[in-house]
């Protein structure tokens, strides 16, 4: 099929998302900025119904407008943002709000160059926020150009040479809309409904859609064995600061590769697994009481208002179950 020939796809795609498409999605009724780029952002790596059940409302509660974020110290914004996981997201929307004083630029050439802010993004914003009429290319999207086109290879500068090709410039923000659409409902990763799709009359690989593309080879997850060291001192409990990539600013227990866990002031609290996503935690929790001037030591009151991972949300519910 020609790109002269892709008139047909685009009224359907205009018919269905009339009928289909989900329009009531909050940041599809806003004409906000920033409320659109939040959305971009959280829904990176994250489903559409964590992010409306659990983080969109309670983060613009928290913080309205963009600069509202600006001015937020980092750790305001990553407590709001416990819980949603891929940390990188959220000092990147700090960083973002802090280079732009609170009003993002309004084109894709521009909102590119900002922190955590890649192509399709900001291709995603111009589009939603200002009009800017330019493809996407998400997980969805992919998803459907590797059946459409019966491409089996992964590669994005091929990806975007076709997102060009099959793209509606006349109606940028109904295709892109759409596109995100029908990849989450109808051409899903497993089991594709081709019968309904408006893609379906000019698919090429609609005989097989589970072809394409191809397969990651699945590699197993390293694991990491670590002992969990829960430091405490009359009834206050020592935490610090993360300065790893994968969870910088986030506040955690101590982690050692080896402990001494005979120790007369080691309590074994019990174990968890925790996945990430390119390892396995694999971790033994301790309780050891000392009190070491260097270590900084919260209260179970004070340790509600900092931001902790997943993993030591864990460590700290077998500390709460020891305790009562």
């Amino acid at each position: 099929m020609q790109k002269t020939t892709y008139t047909e796809i685009h009224s359907n795609i205009l018919s269905w998302y009339k009928e289909h498409g989900r329009v009531t999605l909050p940041w599809r009724n806003s004409s906000s900025a920033y409320e659109i780029y939040l959305s971009e952002i959280m829904l990176q790596q994250t489903q559409v119904k964590t992010v409306l059940e659990r983080f969109y409302f309670q983060f613009l509660e928290k913080f309205p407008t963009l600069k509202d974020v600006a001015n937020a110290p980092v750790d305001d914004i990553l407590k709001a943002w416990e819980g949603l996981g891929y940390y990188t997201r959220a000092r990147n929307l700090h960083k973002t709000a802090q280079a732009t004083k609170g009003k993002l630029p309004s084109t894709a050439l521009e909102l590119e160059k900002l922190s955590g802010i890649g192509k399709s993004t900001a291709h995603a914003v111009a589009c939603f926020a200002f009009g800017e009429s330019l493809p996407i290319l998400d997980a969805n999207v992919k998803r459907i150009l590797h059946r459409f086109f019966a491409l089996k290879e992964r590669n994005d500068k091929t990806l975007w040479e076709l997102a060009y090709r099959l793209f509606d410039q006349n109606n940028a923000y109904i295709y892109n809309q759409s596109m995100m659409d029908i990849g989450s409902l109808i051409c899903k990763h497993k089991k594709p409904n081709c019968s309904v799709c408006p893609f379906e009359s000019g698919c090429q690989g609609k005989a097989n859609p589970l072809l394409y593309p191809e397969k990651k080879v699945k590699k197993s997850k390293p694991v990491r064995k670590r002992f969990m060291v829960i430091y405490h001192h009359n009834d206050l409990y020592a935490l610090s600061q993360n300065e790893t990539k994968l969870l910088g600013g986030l506040w955690a227990f101590e982690q050692v590769e080896s402990f001494n866990t005979k120790e007369k002031n080691v309590t074994q609290l019990g174990d968890f697994v925790h996945h990430y996503t390119h390892f396995r935690l694999d971790a033994t929790v301790l309780l050891v009481n000392e009190n070491n001037k260097k270590r900084e030591y919260f209260s179970f009151e004070q340790i509600e208002n900092l931001a902790l991972s997943g993993a030591d949300r864990k460590a700290l519910a077998l500390l709460k179950g020891y305790i009562s």
